[in-house]
């Protein structure tokens, strides 16, 4: 397995040209799944877990691995299949997002594939709530599955959601001070339904209304056809958008916001759980006003602020 990942920074070319790498792999079973190399930072043989009391019943136990420790999820009984069973032959992948690092335990891995994000698809209609798809793609004539990591870090550790109840006032307070009235409408865009919510949930929390698109094409094209009905600064505030998206990304969404006449001057704050210098970059080089990785609703809810009071 080594050698399977190079460093994540030297990827960081097929950022903002809407392509993405995928690790590929298998569960307890023949179907494949994927998660984006973005989120990786080691693949490595299931290392010796120690159990500990009280710990969630997805977490198969906890290992030391490079001077932190870290738990180990089980990801074919997180996603509701059978528990993984030949551990010693199983592999560890070890991801960082959402602030926080965690291994999860798989039966095999495959290959890293490089992909363009018009080649994720959203998952199919009908799949239901409760499942734990962030969207699917065809490799080698087969379907692949991307599995939806924090819906199940959200089931494992929730995080809390409302903004600082003071915003609300201070808010009111510069509208009275700057003698306008803010638009409190956000439109939020990200492909995974838990990391929609938990935005919902944060901005409402303040007395804002969500606009919620699945995507970064969705997004583009609600926007395009609110533009076309009148100023889109009159109607929105601002909009808060994933990077990882099927179809298109939120550096591709904002560089093609950028370029449209009437949606130009719009607020965006690219909101990930993608980690790393390079995003800070890619921020400048699309022109997105922030990017804030997820999910720290006090730094959202600053930044929201900020945004809406400079108006």
């Amino acid at each position: 397995m080594t050698g399977i990942l190079d460093s994540v920074n030297q990827r960081t070319q097929l950022v903002g040209q809407n392509r993405l790498e995928l690790l590929t792999f298998r569960l307890m079973g023949r179907q494949r799944y994927g998660i984006n190399v973005f989120k990786v930072k080691e693949v490595l043989q299931c290392p010796r877990l120690t159990a500990m009391p009280n710990l969630h019943r997805l977490v198969k136990g906890v290992a030391h691995i490079r001077g932190q420790t870290i738990s180990v999820i089980d990801l074919s009984l997180a996603v509701g299949g059978r528990p993984t069973t030949d551990i010693a032959n199983s592999f560890v992948v070890i991801s960082e997002f959402n602030r926080s690092v965690q291994g999860f335990l798989v039966s095999s891995v495959e290959r890293i594939i490089n992909m363009h994000w018009e080649s994720i698809l959203p998952p199919p209609e009908g799949a239901g709530r409760a499942n734990y798809l962030t969207a699917v793609t065809n490799i080698d004539n087969e379907l692949v599955e991307i599995i939806d990591v924090e819906k199940i870090l959200a089931e494992i550790s929730p995080v809390e959601e409302a903004m600082d109840g003071n915003l609300a006032k201070e808010i009111a307070e510069a509208e009275v001070q700057q003698q306008k009235q803010i638009v409190k409408r956000i439109m939020i865009a990200d492909d995974s339904a838990v990391a929609r919510k938990q935005v919902q949930r944060a901005i409402e929390s303040i007395g804002f209304e969500a606009i919620l698109v699945k995507d970064g094409k969705d997004a583009y094209n609600k926007l395009v056809e609110m533009a076309s009905e009148g100023d889109i600064r009159e109607q929105i505030s601002l909009l808060i958008s994933d990077i990882e998206m099927p179809e298109m990304d939120g550096y591709t969404l904002t560089a093609e916001v950028r370029r449209h006449p009437g949606l130009k001057d719009l607020h965006i704050i690219l909101h990930t759980s993608l980690s790393g210098v390079f995003n800070q970059a890619m921020v400048e080089r699309v022109g997105a006003n922030e990017f804030i990785a997820k999910f720290n609703p006090e730094e959202l809810g600053s930044a929201v602020k900020a945004a809406v009071v400079a108006g």
